[in-house]
């Protein structure tokens, strides 16, 4: 399964929240890439400049890693669920290639308004450890550390308002194409990202159900 939709629009946080739902591992791309910057691998000093300038990660480079992380064994045996890849169609085609016989079974669009993403995404923050997402209120108490891990809670970077509008630029241009992609194969259902957390967690698993309940549906997690 994929969950698709524009950064800002919650759905790494109901990534993590489905993948724990369904017990399937939940492969992000912004994770494995931020890893690899921290890590200051080959892959993380070429990706650094092009994150924090708000742009997109070349395509081989992605599929490459998705490539390697689908080679893991929790993949092959339970599913998994993919958040941030595919972004565009070339990624879609190689993921068909890819996966072949672990094919995807349900492809989510997250839909939220771009006002809204903006909004989002101006008060979000990180921990520098652990990648728990948090939202700002000007609350805060200093300083600001991590529920999970302790980790110290930052302001990415790559959150200006100049590159958050351009990788929604990016998303419009590169990532939309990929509703009609996965609309012709009979794999999209798009979800509203609009509401409480709770709320489009219900969604999303109703989504989900509702295939797995159609005529001659398989598992929707895991191929």
């Amino acid at each position: 399964m994929v969950v698709a939709g524009r950064q800002g629009a919650g759905k790494g946080t109901q990534c993590v929240r489905l993948s724990r739902h369904y017990v399937v591992p939940h492969i992000s791309t912004g994770d494995m890439l931020r890893a690899a910057v921290k890590e200051g691998t080959e892959l993380g000093r070429r990706a650094d400049s092009i994150m924090k300038a708000g742009g997109l990660v070349p395509d081989d480079v992605m599929i490459g890693i998705v490539d390697e992380r689908l080679r893991g064994a929790d993949a092959r045996t339970r599913g998994y669920l993919l958040d941030g890849f595919p972004r565009t169609v070339a990624q879609a085609e190689a993921m068909e290639k890819i996966a072949v016989d672990n094919a995807l079974d349900l492809a989510i669009d997250l839909d939220v308004p771009r006002e809204m993403v903006l909004q989002r995404l101006s008060g979000r923050r990180l921990c520098r450890d652990c990648g728990t997402n948090y939202t700002s209120t000007g609350y805060e108490r200093r300083p600001w550390l991590c529920d999970v891990c302790g980790g110290d809670i930052i302001h990415r970077e790559d959150d200006t308002e100049e590159a958050i509008n351009r990788r929604l630029d990016d998303y419009e241009s590169q990532t939309r194409p990929l509703i009609d992609f996965y609309e012709s194969r009979g794999l999209l259902v798009t979800v509203s990202g609009v509401g409480t957390p709770d709320e489009v967690l219900i969604r999303l698993i109703s989504a989900i159900e509702g295939r797995r309940r159609g005529p001659g549906a398989g598992p929707i997690v895991g191929g």
